[in-house]
Order: structure tokens, then C-alpha cells, then sequence
């Protein structure tokens, strides 16, 4: 497992955030429980299982609905 921090260009209303949290649930091997969506600064964070998703396919996801990722950090658990 892993754990990823996604830096957002900018979340302008909470709709924005149930929208990626949607789209971020429906990935195989993402921890639903860990994901949390932060509208005040931006920021995605949520741990994942390595050998079934990636962070790539993390922020494929997030870019898909329009939002532009910054930049990401992953760090091993």
C-alpha cells in the first residue's frame, strides 16, 4: 500500500469535491475509507494498493473531470 497527496490547481466549490471523490472511489485498489478531499486547500489524499492501481491512473482519473493536478507525492506505508 501506499499513500498519495495530490496538489490540485484550485477546487472552486464543493461539488468539485464530491465529483472527484467519485471518480477516485470507482478505481480498483483505491482505500475508500482513506480518501479525503480537501475543498480549503486543494489537496487529494488517499492510500492505495500499488499492484492494482497507480498514481497515474489517480490523477488520469481527477484530470478526466477537468481539475489540473500540480503536483504528487507518494510515500510507502
Amino acid at each position: 500500500m501506499k499513500k498519495a497527496t495530490i496538489q490540485l490547481e484550485t477546487l472552486t466549490c464543493p461539488s468539485c469535491m464530491l465529483k472527484i471523490e467519485g471518480a477516485v472511489k470507482t478505481l480498483d485498489g483505491v482505500d475508500k475509507e482513506s480518501l479525503n478531499v480537501s475543498f480549503n486547500t486543494s489537496k487529494v489524499k488517499v492510500n492505495f494498493d500499488d499492484e492494482k492501481t497507480s498514481i497515474k491512473d489517480i490523477e488520469n482519473a481527477i484530470g478526466k473531470l477537468g481539475y489540473e493536478v500540480k503536483k504528487s507525492t507518494v510515500k510507502a506505508l
